[in-house]
């Protein structure tokens, strides 16, 4: 019975997507990728680091309201630099399953301001790079309906 257990998990990791089959290393690698690429955008707003992590199949973007590619991703930071100078994003938790990569931000663009509870998911090629990202964005109201913080 072991020896089967045994054979049908090494069958399994062998051939299921990376996915599923990402060592621990390999996860905790994609999580500072994404950490220091999430910096190099919202925080320092410098395309030139940002852009060292993306991967040779480009950027991928599913948020409706941003443009495709590295150009798109170049065009928010003019966009945050221009608006929002003083805009800061602060990871509360990254979570990573394969070559996806979870961070949950509070996300302030204005100094004094409530600002954003943010899901972003990033995707990551074989090299590691950022390739593709999605993301839900909710404003962190006045008032709550609970106690338990959107943190």
């Amino acid at each position: 019975m072991n020896r089967f257990l045994i054979a049908a998990t090494v069958l399994a990791t062998s051939i299921l997507p990376g996915s599923l089959a990402a060592g621990a290393a390999d996860l905790e690698a994609n999580k500072k990728t994404v950490a220091a690429f999430y910096g190099a955008v919202l925080n320092k707003k410098d395309y030139d680091l940002a852009v060292t992590f993306i991967g040779a199949a480009g950027y991928k973007q599913h948020n409706p309201t941003a443009k495709d590619g590295v150009e798109g991703m170049k065009g928010f930071i003019g966009f945050l630099k221009d608006k929002f100078p003083n805009n800061k994003s602060e990871i509360k938790r990254i979570i990573a399953e394969g070559d996806y990569v979870v961070v949950h931000v509070h996300a302030v663009r204005e100094p004094g301001t409530r600002g954003n509870a943010i899901m972003d998911i990033f995707r990551l090629d074989d090299k590691g790079k950022v390739v593709e990202h999605w993301d839900a964005v909710q404003p962190i109201p006045e008032t709550a309906q609970n106690d338990n913080g959107m943190f």
